[in-house]
């Protein structure tokens, strides 16, 4: 009986606290289920969604004062006639949900270049890193200890020794194998490193779950990068299992490095505690160029779910194509709804996922919606050259995304994300080429084939579905 009451207890606590994810509250039933007791502890330092999430806005509020210096540098766009070619003319809601939802200013005096690879992304980011006369300003999720991880430490050391300002940012988890000794050099140099929630006191404090995702480095505040490539020999197709490595990234200039800039002060502050402040953070700079950017950044020390909310917006949207390109793909119900519901009105829905996996069990999760959306319409390729984790969302001829989110749960909900909204046709048609090319090195999958596989496989999806808002 005393058993009993335990787990009515447990349950209804993990119900409570879990009300606003469903999903996460059923695959957490299912683990205390099979664990009792053990299920419940590893909630109480995993989890409790709702409480952790108060607690990190509290630390991470908005700087009304730098936000005040970003948008009176910024060349704003505030009505959708403003973006050039007319093509936002019609989407007045859209353009409105992206405003507000996004949470941040979408600006028209920039510049873009799509960076379609590991080396072309590495060589550009070291020749703005070469070129720093004030800052640089990395945040990675992974940083190997390897020749390419030394490779930029060398490079940022040399620079930090001729006077320029060094902060660099990796995730406690991501790169937990990073050791202190690693950084002693920099350190001597006069560089300075944060690790973003360690794995010890992340565990101890119930910040496990909070991951910088993010993959951002600024410049001098006048040039940024974003996308999905962090620092290791990987990224250039040196992995023995994986081979080639398909990924994508951006090169900014103009007002959207004032939105990277924010994003990484922000989590400079929550890793130490610090609030440097300097004007050439944010210096003024002439029109880099014409391309409309948005900078949206998730995670739980922002108000809302926003990147979630907006590529929703921008999904339901769609009238003509939706081309997503995802090494990861655990939906919310929101998105496969937009998705469905797009396909099954003539929208051409078309997704790119590995063939190879990095992570088998989130790529059984992927898998397990297959079935559900190629019968609605949607057409799904699998990657055949090596392991593709490109984040890149085409919708029409009107918006596109690249950055660090997944189309997962993960990233909509927990972790801390940048992506960049590209409104600029030549932007978007440098992202449908790669898209094009990405097609060709893939297999298309046909749902009469996909639906002979094993009944064993098809368990093993279905048992990692229901844990996937946990991986």
């Amino acid at each position: 009986m005393l058993a009993l009451l335990i787990f009515i207890f447990q349950s209804g606590t993990i119900l409570v606290l879990e009300y606003r994810r469903p999903a996460n509250a059923m695959a957490w039933l299912f683990i205390l289920f099979l664990f009792p007791i053990v299920g419940f502890i590893l909630y109480y330092f995993l989890a409790r969604e709702y409480v952790r999430r108060r607690k990190v806005r509290r630390r991470g509020g908005l700087d009304e004062q730098r936000r005040g210096e970003i948008l009176k540098k910024s060349h704003l766009i505030n009505e959708p006639e403003e973006i050039p070619g007319g093509r936002f003319a019609d989407e007045e809601r859209l353009f409105r949900t992206l405003r507000k939802a996004g949470a941040s200013p979408i600006t028209g005096c920039n510049k873009s270049r799509v960076l379609t690879n590991g080396q072309m992304t590495y060589d550009a980011m070291m020749q703005a890193i070469r070129s720093a006369r004030h800052h640089i300003h990395f945040a990675t999720y992974i940083y190997r200890d390897d020749e390419i991880g030394r490779m930029f430490r060398d490079i940022m050391i040399q620079k930090a020794k001729e006077g320029v300002q060094v902060r660099l940012i990796y995730d406690g988890i991501g790169s937990v194998k990073l050791s202190r000794s690693f950084f002693a050099a920099f350190e001597e140099a006069g560089a300075e490193y944060a690790c973003f929630f360690p794995l010890r006191p992340a565990f101890m404090k119930k910040r496990m779950n909070y991951r910088n995702h993010r993959k951002i480095l600024v410049v001098d505040g006048t040039k940024g990068f974003v996308g999905g490539i962090n620092v290791g020999e990987e990224y250039l197709g040196r992995h023995k299992k994986l081979g080639f490595w398909r990924d994508t990234h951006l090169e900014l200039e103009g007002d959207a490095v004032y939105g990277l800039q924010e994003v990484f002060l922000k989590d400079w502050e929550l890793a130490t505690k610090q609030r440097p402040s300097d004007p050439g953070f944010l210096p003024e700079h002439g029109c880099a160029g014409y391309e409309v950017v948005q900078i949206v950044a998730g995670g739980p020390n922002r108000r809302a779910d926003a990147i979630h909310e907006t590529l929703f917006a921008a999904l339901a949207t769609a009238k003509r194509r939706i081309w997503i390109t995802t090494p990861y793909f655990i939906p919310s119900a929101g998105v496969v709804m937009a998705l469905k519901t797009a396909a099954m009105s003539g929208v051409d829905v078309r997704m790119i996922v590995p063939l190879i996996p990095d992570t088998k069990l989130v790529h059984a999760a992927t898998m397990s919606y297959v079935d559900e959306m190629m019968s609605c319409g949607i057409r799904f390729w699998q990657y055949e050259r090596g392991f593709i984790h490109a984040k890149v969302v085409i919708v029409d001829d009107l918006i596109a995304s690249v950055g660090t989110a997944n189309m997962d749960l993960r990233s909509f909900f927990s972790n801390f994300e940048t992506n960049a909204y590209l409104f600029h046709q030549d932007a978007i048609a440098a992202l449908e080429r790669d898209f094009q090319q990405d097609l060709k090195d893939s297999r298309e999958l046909e749902l009469s084939s996909f639906r002979k596989r094993s009944g064993g496989r098809k368990a093993a999806e279905a048992l990692c579905r229901m844990l996937s808002p946990l991986l």
